[in-house]
């Protein structure tokens, strides 16, 4: 979810294949003996959908939250996007290469990334 300096919801994105390749005509496995039997080759990312959703103006100094910390190339679409906060639930990938990458270019470039602190609060809807 991408938001504004002043905290309103920009976008949001989440991972999927691009418009027009159908759910049941691409892999969502993980592992497989050829690497085009996977998801890998095919998915976007939620943050490069979150930022190619964005049908507004510039999101030059806007914030980005995401479950997991972005991989080196959605590191690269929020750098050119002008997003400057990246704030992340879980740093799963850290010590690999593309998350090394990820965090170089956003220190950088200036882009400000922390893990999310959970405040306790919760907000509970009745249908």
């Amino acid at each position: 979810c991408i938001v504004s300096e002043d905290n309103k919801i920009l976008s949001m994105g989440y991972n999927g294949f691009p418009i027009g390749c159908a759910d049941d005509d691409f892999p969502w496995e993980r592992e497989a003996e050829d690497e085009l039997d996977t998801k890998y080759p095919f998915v976007t990312h939620s943050e490069l959908n979150a930022i190619l959703n964005y049908r507004g103006g510039s999101l030059e100094g806007a914030k980005i939250y995401v479950s997991l910390f972005p991989c080196n190339e959605c590191a690269k679409a929020i750098i050119q996007a002008g997003i400057r906060t990246v704030i992340y639930e879980s740093d799963k990938y850290a010590g690999t290469p593309m998350n090394q990458a990820a965090k170089r270019m956003f220190d950088a470039a200036g882009v400000r990334y922390h893990q999310y602190a959970k405040t306790g609060r919760k907000i509970e809807l009745t249908l």
